[in-house]
């Protein structure tokens, strides 16, 4: 089956029972989306895929109703059985606060029916995405539905989006201070803008892309360089019953007990190399 993207851990385990599809946005929505990708799965046995989530807001079509995902600040697990299928819209960091009426941090770590912040047609929609025959049916339909409510052009999430490239491409930045000077910003202007626009704080966002880069290394079986085998604390695992994006459900049903990061389905020698350095990353609370 497909390559599994950044932050997907034991990716060689998850594209033997899920399928990655990924289309770039039309040139109406490139500068709210990221980009479109579907999910696919197939398992006789039940099995838990683990993420390690972006600075990103989804809108992901799935059953029984389409939600928003809002940045989840921990780890997620999702239980996959039988056969079934998603299609989510990564918005762009920053870019989906146009869409709403308050700050992006509102949504961390939460899931919200999509039909409270984009009207109830995006139930229609769902059937109508869920229905298509491929990908890119399925894309079109969510399209036609998002380019009607695409907001004036902000400039303060366009500022945040690249702000947000920029720490993350930068391997060499760890500290909060680090980034507010090459972005040629006060730490406090960073951190207000993240939390309106992004969801997530700057330290969150400079920790989990080193962390994605730490896990990316250790599939390859590369050793991973001492900053990245330094503590770096994350939030609570978060365990949904429901949804294939990040996040747990408003109301209940997701559990949020700390739980260290378990390596032993890694089926080749990356899981001692990242096993020690990641296990100690998930101590603590990062999200301040």
């Amino acid at each position: 089956m497909g390559e599994m993207g950044r932050g997907v851990l034991y990716p060689h385990l998850n594209a033997s029972v899920a399928d990655l599809d990924r289309r770039l946005p039309g040139p109406a929505l490139a500068r709210s989306v990221e980009l479109h990708w579907r999910v696919r799965w197939h398992t006789a046995e039940a099995y838990e895929t683990k993420v390690l989530s972006h600075p990103n807001v989804h809108l992901v079509f799935e059953e029984p109703r389409a939600l928003v995902y809002g940045v989840d600040r921990g780890l997620f697990v999702r239980r996959l059985e039988g056969r079934g299928q998603v299609l989510g819209v990564k918005f762009r960091p920053g870019c989906f606060r146009p869409f709403i009426d308050g700050p992006v941090s509102a949504l961390a770590d939460r899931r919200i029916p999509a039909a409270e912040l984009l009207g109830p047609v995006v139930d229609e929609v769902n059937r109508a995405v869920l229905g298509s025959a491929d990908t890119d049916g399925m894309v079109r339909a969510a399209e036609e539905f998002l380019e009607p409510l695409l907001p004036e052009p902000d400039p303060v999430a366009e500022q945040a989006a690249a702000m947000v490239g920029r720490i993350t491409a930068d391997p060499g930045l760890f500290r909060v201070d680090q980034a507010a000077e090459k972005l040629h910003v006060s730490v406090r202007t960073l951190q207000r803008l993240f939390a309106e626009y992004v969801g997530a704080s700057p330290k969150w966002v400079l920790r989990r892309a080193r962390l994605h880069e730490a896990a990316a290394r250790a599939d390859l079986g590369t050793r991973i360089a001492p900053q990245w085998a330094s503590p770096l604390p994350a939030t609570p695992a978060h365990s949904a019953s429901g949804g294939f994006g990040p996040g747990r459900q408003d109301g209940g049903g997701a559990g949020t007990e700390r739980k260290p990061l378990v390596m032993s389905q890694m089926p080749n020698d990356a899981s001692q190399t990242i096993s020690g350095a990641v296990n100690r990353k998930f101590t603590a609370d990062c999200c301040s």
